[in-house]
């Protein structure tokens, strides 16, 4: 497994960003009961524990992740929250130990994705639910679109792939659900869409999560000559402008994707 945005300060900051312009739709449906256990896994730097935990103040969270530094920075975060490094293929919890579990841009990062859901429904008790938000790098259109935009763009699914993970997972959330083992299986598009009239999402999705996420790699994918350095700062540029353009518009889907452990 292969992170492909880094573990950088700069890194931690643009999920902070991003998490805050997308609160409203990402977290739009999860709720869980008063009292109820849930593990958030993988936590990274904490910035999706915020909303879970101020969206269901009844709710006890146990948070991991396989970042030991990732898990200071969320600890940080987060302050009186349980926080653990833990590794998805090997959680070190027992069998039903959780209510619910919540997991979010995890799969697409991963070699063996239905392998970690399987060890997720392992943890789960009997009924409880996982809720999964993946992105799909496919799904992604925008405008005004030039040839050096989208060979930028083109490099994070490609370096991805070459990691080991699927940027294109979103749209396969019921397949791999249902593969692990999880019953009642549902899922949901997340549609981001931006344009001059959404200057906050412009600002928050576009410039900090898209641009955000392009401006991270530029390293790695210039070391492995994947795209000449010149074409790749101007297709990043040229995203960027998309949001101060008159007419610029960005279009990109999440899938929520929630499953329930069948009775053992």
């Amino acid at each position: 497994m292969g992170y492909v945005h880094g573990y950088s300060d700069y890194e931690a900051g643009r999920l902070r960003n991003s998490a805050h312009a997308l609160s409203g739709l990402i977290h739009a449906q999860v709720r869980y009961p008063e009292g109820a256990l849930v593990l958030e896994a993988p936590c990274g730097v904490g910035a999706q524990t915020e909303f879970l935990v101020g969206n269901n103040p009844g709710t006890r969270f146990v948070c991991a992740d396989i970042s030991e530094a990732s898990v200071r920075v969320a600890m940080g975060q987060n302050p009186g929250l349980p926080f653990l490094a833990g590794d998805l293929y090997a959680l070190p919890f027992p069998n039903a130990t959780f209510d619910h579990v919540f997991a979010c841009y995890v799969l697409e990062h991963l070699e063996r994705p239905g392998r970690a859901l399987e060890n997720l429904l392992r943890v789960l008790k009997p009924g409880g639910t996982l809720t999964s938000v993946e992105g799909d790098h496919g799904s992604c259109f925008f405008y005004p679109e030039t040839p050096e935009a989208l060979a930028a763009w083109a490099c994070l699914p490609e370096l991805q792939a070459l990691l080991g993970g699927d940027s294109l997972i979103g749209r396969r959330m019921y397949s791999v659900l249902a593969g692990a083992g999880f019953s009642d299986v549902w899922v949901e598009p997340i549609r981001i869409y931006c344009d001059p009239s959404l200057p906050r999402m412009m600002k928050g999705f576009v410039e900090d999560t898209i641009v955000g996420m392009l401006r991270g790699i530029e390293s790695e994918v210039i070391e492995r000559g994947m795209l000449d350095p010149a074409v790749f700062r101007k297709g990043v540029e040229d995203i960027l402008a998309i949001t101060t353009h008159p007419e610029g518009a960005f279009c990109y889907t999440f899938f929520r994707a929630v499953g329930s452990a069948p009775d053992r």
